[in-house]
């Protein structure tokens, strides 16, 4: 299952609110990370946004050469790396990619770093379980 569709993107403007606003979030250099678990039943356990700043990177070559490099390594290690370790009664997981590094990284170094961003995610959700 490695493929990235539609329905495991993050759109709804409620749900966007609702993660912003009440969400969790930690920072793990380059990527800055909030999660939220809504009640929601959808196909997939988790939808993602990823974002890169306009203030930092001005030309949109730059900033979607970085969302896709981060798309990518999201959707090759979402299964194994998060989708499998998810409890599933807590319902849909909203989370929140943004890119905070000052400068383009290469795809490897960006998986490296997404790898070590679910390991955290997964047990910082096993704390927030147990409190």
């Amino acid at each position: 299952m490695k493929t990235f569709n539609k329905e495991e993107r993050l759109c709804s403007r409620k749900y966007l609110d609702l993660l912003f606003k009440n969400g969790s979030s930690f920072l793990l250099y380059p990527l800055r990370v909030s999660y939220l678990f809504v009640d929601d039943q959808q196909a997939f356990p988790a939808q993602v946004v990823i974002n890169v700043p306009k203030k930092r990177y001005k030309h949109a070559v730059d900033r979607n050469l970085l969302k896709r490099r981060i798309r990518e390594a999201y959707r090759l290690q979402k299964q194994d790396g998060l989708y499998d370790l998810l409890p599933h009664s807590r319902g849909l997981l909203l989370l929140s990619l943004q890119f905070v590094g000052k400068q383009k990284y290469e795809f490897a170094f960006i998986e490296k770093k997404l790898s070590a961003v679910l390991k955290k995610l997964l047990s910082s959700i096993e704390n927030d379980q147990s409190t």
